[in-house]
């Protein structure tokens, strides 16, 4: 009996187009697309290779994870997190974050420890060097890796889409220089980790992510159109 191959999901019909995504979520996550920046179709289709119909499958991406906003007869833009939004996203990482701290201190070994280590030093390079983009994706690393010593798969990809939207909300808000988190502030997190010490963990991280919202400015700036080839055009993206 022959074989009929099932339907296509949703992944295997954005696979094609996975390079063009990644692209675009870390230029976002990164802060080389500001929130509010606008995202037209044609202009991102001539930049990657790809059709029109292709950057709106990843645009539809994008916007399935809140990363960026598609709105009838204003097209696609950069999501841009209100204040209250800001607030919420902080609370409710600071809500999952600290409940899970019993399960990764009962399943922390001496390597998760070291390749926290390897991250911390990571991040504190990238300060040294006022390198933006990778103190950005360092301080989301350490969390989201903080959080993987757990084992929960579920609970790490919740913290892996907080971590995004934070970022969002940082670009948005935050004061200038303001790239991730501050470093003394995850040394702190792996010494209470590496002594077990429960509570000082929690209170740490706690008062770690009220740092982070007490530095926000809830001034919010204008709508801009990037330079799309000069972002992604030595990139490499294979054209499709």
């Amino acid at each position: 009996m022959k074989h009929e191959p099932g339907p296509k999901t949703a992944s295997d019909l954005s696979d094609s187009h996975e390079p063009v995504y990644q692209a675009l979520l870390t230029a976002i996550v990164e802060h080389q697309l500001p929130p509010g920046s606008r995202l037209p179709e044609e202009a991102l289709a001539e930049v990657f290779g790809i059709s029109r119909t292709g950057i709106r499958k990843v645009l539809q991406r994008l916007a399935a994870v809140q990363m960026i906003s598609l709105t009838p007869r204003r097209g696609a833009h950069v999501a841009s997190p209100d204040a209250q939004e800001a607030r919420d996203i902080f609370h409710t990482r600071s809500l999952i974050e600290c409940a899970n701290l019993p399960a990764v201190i009962a399943h922390c070994q001496p390597p998760h420890l070291a390749a926290l280590e390897q991250l911390l030093a990571e991040e504190r390079q990238a300060h040294q060097q006022h390198n933006g983009a990778a103190a950005i994706r360092l301080s989301a690393a350490f969390h989201i890796q903080l959080q993987a010593i757990s084992g929960n798969q579920v609970l790490t990809d919740l913290v892996t889409r907080l971590a995004q939207r934070s970022s969002l909300v940082i670009a948005a808000w935050g004061a200038p220089w303001q790239q991730g988190c501050r470093c003394d502030h995850h040394d702190r997190l792996v010494d209470y980790l590496r002594a077990k010490r429960l509570t000082s963990l929690t209170d740490a991280m706690q008062q770690h992510f009220q740092h982070i919202l007490a530095s926000l400015r809830f001034e919010r700036g204008g709508e801009v159109l990037p330079d799309f080839s000069r972002l992604f055009a030595p990139k490499g993206v294979p054209h499709k």
